[in-house]
């Protein structure tokens, strides 16, 4: 039984859960009434632009109708003249002539008032009914699926309850079972100390009917001994059962524990923010910067000297900006909005131990566990990858709908001397054309099956969000998560330069040397989508043989300069990895030995030309260094593999291309983690090379003794480094804090790297090494041992 103080501290855990599930309840609750008070601001602005455009209709008609009466009454006076000689002659007068200019421009300000009023009525008013009939209709399909996450979130909380219960029962049942073997411990010790005491009593001399009965009483006390031991046994083998179980219990406690605070978190940083973006504002904003376009199409063409006061609303129909809003309307609200705080561990009364538990018997179990979950991963990965891709092509051809440039109204003031009647002149605006039925009907098939594939995404990556934090628990508490840390040993800069161009294409080189200048640690690099603008412009700067990344500016959007490397690739006509020999690179990918499979991609490829095997060489080096720096940019060479796969190598037609292109990423993996083992050494294949800063570097055998070979100059600036460390020992530091180089020069390096220092390069730097490397070390990131300089 437990006791009093016990159940007294399971009681406040307990509350205290549901304290903190409740507030995150409420927080829940508050999210859906602030997006619905957005939804009816939005419906009520929308109706009040139509009253707006309607009754300002109203007014531009009633202008129109007085500025014709106007004109009229004084045709009317001039055409009644008498004397029509007289009114004839007067016409070729200056001021007469300027007077019948002044009569038919107030007719034109006439027609053109009149089909400004028609524009409101029949042009902009409907498209604000048909922004709030769309805004109403994705509210109510974003609220279902924001119920949806919000469901999901609670399950989650639920299980952790549950896990959480059962933990504490398990803990309890072992301290009640230990307690329990101690006391039939204590009454094994008891019995047989009072067995040797009675038997120490006894005196060898005594007669038989007094021995029979010693002997029957010391039979007794032995069957009383023996039960208390099978009593301890029992207990034993109780107390370790619950013991296991309070073991297992806890384990799926810690894991369900980081599974949870991975979904809050996701919920709160991802799910929120992806909600308001893509489905509560989907289309809004897009298609109120089209009826507000039509309404300045028509201003600008009526009158051009209105332009300073539609300036003003020129800037806001620019500045109309779906995530702006979103970020205003979180800052606004939040303590709605925010994270809640991480969920701690509760240890039961008398558990020390906070982390999984990956000793015997459970820790085969958890490698298991551990490779189950690496492999689901995997699968699961790929496939919402899949999703993704699908969705996000949906939303584009979503945004093409809402975003089509139909706003223009100036063919409504074009007039002939036909004078045609304003009815004909707005007949062919944008809401009375016959095929808007249609495009209405394709845009909303195209919704439903956004939110399908949104729906899809969410649940998966959700899935994939808990399984990942128990799998990268399980991996940390393995020991299975070590880092590896390989650069590649720095080049001499004392080489013979050649013309790269002539080996390396210049857009290749170019994109490779600005992204690992400023983009190494840019997170989804090769993976987001960058402008599409800006991707076809540096496009066609190149083909015009231009090189707009030349110099140190940094003023590019990385992922249009990653998007036009990888288009430069998938555009090739002849793929950088040719058909002939895919299905020789597919049998290497089936050997599980690394190096082996290695070694036979490396004899398949150098069947290829020189200059391709080249631009393979300087490609890979590159990707192979991006890779390096995953932790920051979310790129290890499986996700690089996964965007490179399809751009450098086509599956042939009649395969299946779904597992095909797994193969063709694992082969590409492959190639980036195994790279200077596949693609021969400078001294092998003469050409570029990538170098860590971002430039090419030449190899080549001198023809003549007096020139100075890569190979020599490298071996004399080793030797003059050599010679150094024979002068001056090196000294050993240990880096503070985490830092990343910002030249060439300069080593990256973690906290809690060993470093070797040569020498003071001035007051702030050492000359130094790291794995191998090279360069300038920080001083104030390091500690230098107590034996250095004082």
């Amino acid at each position: 039984m437990t006791s009093p103080a016990k159940f007294k501290k399971d009681k406040e855990i307990i509350a205290e859960y549901d304290t903190q599930v409740k507030e995150i309840r409420a927080q829940l609750t508050e999210q859906m009434k602030c997006l619905d008070q957005q939804c009816e601001l939005r419906v009520q602005l929308l109706q009040d632009l139509q009253d707006f455009f309607r009754k300002k209709a109203e007014i531009e008609m009633d202008y129109s109708r007085n500025l014709e009466k106007l004109a009229e009454r004084f045709l009317a006076k001039t055409r009644s003249t008498k004397d029509q000689q007289f009114k004839k002659d007067q016409n070729v007068l200056s001021p007469v002539n300027c007077w019948n200019l002044l009569l038919n421009q107030v007719k034109r300000e006439s027609r053109d008032h009149t089909t400004l009023s028609d524009i409101y009525l029949n042009n902009i008013i409907p498209r604000f009914v048909q922004v709030s009939e769309d805004s109403g209709r994705l509210f109510k399909k974003s609220k279902e699926v924001g119920q949806q996450l919000q469901d999901d979130l609670m399950k989650v909380l639920n299980e952790l309850y549950s896990v959480m219960k059962t933990y504490h029962m398990y803990n309890a049942d072992s301290i009640s079972a230990q307690s329990k073997l101690k006391e039939a411990e204590k009454q094994e010790e008891k019995q047989i100390g009072k067995s040797v005491k009675q038997e120490d009593r006894q005196t060898p001399r005594s007669p038989d009917s007094t021995s029979n009965v010693r002997i029957e009483e010391k039979h007794v006390r032995r069957s009383s001994v023996k039960k208390i031991e099978k009593m301890k046994e029992k207990r034993q083998a109780k107390y370790t059962e619950n013991k296991l179980k309070a073991i297992k219990a806890r384990n799926e406690y810690l894991l369900a524990l980081e599974a949870t605070n991975a979904s809050v978190f996701k919920y709160y940083i991802h799910d929120l923010s992806d909600l308001i973006d893509q489905c509560c504002d989907l289309g809004y904003h897009a298609s109120l910067n089209r009826a507000l376009r039509t309404f300045l199409s028509a201003e600008l063409n009526l009158e051009q000297s209105k332009h300073e006061g539609l300036d003003a609303i020129e800037n806001a129909v620019e500045n109309l900006d779906a995530t702006s809003d979103k970020q205003r309307l979180m800052e606004m609200y939040n303590n709605v909005f925010c994270p809640p705080m991480k969920f701690e561990f509760q240890p039961h009364m008398g558990d020390m131990a906070s982390q999984l538990c990956a000793q015997q018997p459970v820790q085969s179990e958890l490698v298991q566990r551990c490779q189950q979950l690496q492999s689901r991963l995997s699968t699961l990965k790929i496939e919402n990858e899949e999703v993704k891709k699908t969705m996000e092509a949906t939303l584009q051809t979503i945004q093409d709908i809402v975003t089509v440039e139909d706003f223009d109204v100036s063919d409504c003031f074009q007039y002939s001397n036909s004078m045609e009647s304003v009815k004909s002149t707005v007949s062919e605006t944008f809401m009375s054309k016959p095929s808007i039925a249609k495009r209405r009907a394709n845009q909303q098939e195209t919704e439903q099956f956004y939110f399908t594939k949104m729906k899809e995404y969410l649940e998966g990556r959700n899935l994939i969000t808990k399984l990942q934090a128990k799998h990268d628990l399980l991996q940390k508490t393995l020991g299975e998560s070590q880092r590896t840390d390989c650069s590649l040993a720095r080049r001499s800069s004392t080489v013979r330069k050649q013309d790269s161009s002539q080996a390396i294409p210049l857009v290749v080189e170019s994109c490779i040397r600005f992204i690992s200048r400023h983009g190494l640690q840019h997170e989804g690099i090769f993976r987001v989508s960058g402008s599409q603008v800006e991707v076809n412009d540096i496009k066609n700067a190149f083909e015009r043989g231009e090189d707009p990344l030349a110099g140190d500016q940094n003023d590019h959007d990385m992922d249009s300069i990653a998007g036009v490397l990888k288009l430069y690739f998938r555009g090739l006509e002849h793929p950088l990895f040719p058909k002939d020999i895919f299905h020789d690179l597919m049998a290497c990918v089936t050997m599980d030995n690394l190096q082996e499979r290695a070694l036979h991609i490396r004899k398949v490829l150098l069947v290829l030309p020189k200059t391709t095997l080249i631009i393979m060489r300087y490609l890979f080096a590159f990707l192979n260094h991006l890779s390096q720096f995953s932790e920051e940019n979310m790129m290890d060479p499986y996700n690089l593999a996964i965007c490179f796969g399809p751009s450098l190598m086509s599956v042939p037609e009649g395969h299946d291309q779904v597992s095909c292109q797994a193969h063709v990423n694992e082969l590409i993996k492959t190639i980036i983690i195994q790279h200077e083992n596949i693609f021969p050494n400078p001294r092998e294949l003469e050409g570029p090379i990538y170098s860590r800063g971002g430039s090419t570097e030449d190899y080549c055998d001198s023809p003549h003794g007096e020139t100075t070979s890569a190979e020599d100059s490298t071996q004399d600036v080793a030797a003059e480094h050599h010679t150094s460390d024979d002068e001056c020992e090196p000294i050993e530091a240990i880096a503070k804090f985490d830092y990343v180089g910002r030249t060439a020069r300069e080593l990256s390096f973690k906290k809690g790297a060993s470093l070797l220092l040569y020498q003071r390069a001035s007051d702030d730097w050492w000359e130094g090494r790291h794995n191998g490397i090279d360069g300038l070390i920080p001083h104030q990131y390091i500690v230098v041992q107590d034996t250095l300089i004082s």
